[in-house]
């Protein structure tokens, strides 16, 4: 397989990408304290159909740090996809990448051709008591590297640690990363999807692990039902289930994709 990748000096920042294969565009985006890894399962499978695309989000893997100066990560996005001559692509994000994917479907409606949200988190949620309390906890080591002990240590990683080579990649994302956003507030700009759910125009599918966490299975709710999208749940899993269980995962990702084709990829 032939990669192609490099950092895109775009929007004031430095975005670490990789892209593989042909066809139609296909964005993945990480979760919070990982980074392009997360997607070894699915990158080369998706390039045998697909044009993937892969990138690390500001401050995350080897993208640049943030500076301070207010920005968007969807408007990051858009540079990235413009950088590598995108004007349109369906949009698959985890967790935090699942938050950014919804918003960048509201901001950028024109540039997504379907939206697939995993175990997503969601922009203006009022998150529950535990876990808000688990990050206070965080927050308050003032420590990275206590920071990330407790992390892995969150019940949202409980089942895939129940994996040993997952846990082992997980393990590694997270010793690789540098903790910012655990401590410091990264000056990224929100675009509270939470209030705009109904404007979601374009397919849309939900993946939920069975065993994710109840804050993910309310969100999943609020997207499938104010966001007109579908939702699969994978039996046995829980938070990280493309990496947990790739087989079934890429399963139906290809099914929902296949069925939302333009119609000019199709002849």
């Amino acid at each position: 397989m032939n990669i192609e990748s490099g950092l895109a000096a775009v929007n004031g920042t430095r975005l670490y990408y990789e892209a593989a294969g042909h066809g139609e565009p296909l964005l993945l985006v990480h979760g919070l304290s990982l980074d392009t890894r997360m997607w070894d399962a699915q990158f080369a499978v998706f390039a045998q159909r697909y044009r993937v695309v892969r990138y690390d989000v500001r401050g995350y893997g080897r993208s640049a740090a943030p500076d301070g100066s207010p920005y968007a990560r969807t408007d990051d996005q858009m540079a990235l996809m413009a950088y590598l001559g995108i004007a349109r692509a369906h949009i698959l994000g985890l967790s935090m990448g699942g938050m950014l994917a919804v918003d960048f479907a509201l901001d950028y409606p024109q540039a997504t051709q379907t939206l697939i949200a995993v175990d997503s988190a969601l922009s203006g949620y009022r998150w529950s008591d535990d876990w808000r309390a688990r990050w206070q906890a965080m927050e308050a080591t003032g420590n990275v590297n206590a920071a990330k002990r407790l992390w892995l240590a969150h019940p949202l990683f409980a089942p895939a640690n129940e994996q040993p080579a997952v846990a082992a990649a997980l393990a590694q994302m997270v010793a690789d990363y540098s903790g910012f956003h655990f401590l410091h507030d990264d000056g990224g700009r929100s675009s509270h999807a939470f209030k705009r759910l109904e404007a979601i125009s374009m397919p849309a599918l939900m993946v939920l692990g069975e065993r994710d966490l109840p804050d993910f299975h309310t969100i999943a709710d609020l997207l499938a039902t104010r966001g007109h999208a579908r939702k699969i749940i994978i039996p046995g899993v829980g938070h990280m289930s493309p990496m947990e269980a790739p087989d079934a995962f890429n399963r139906i990702v290809l099914e929902f994709l296949a069925a939302h084709q333009s119609p000019l990829a199709m002849l």
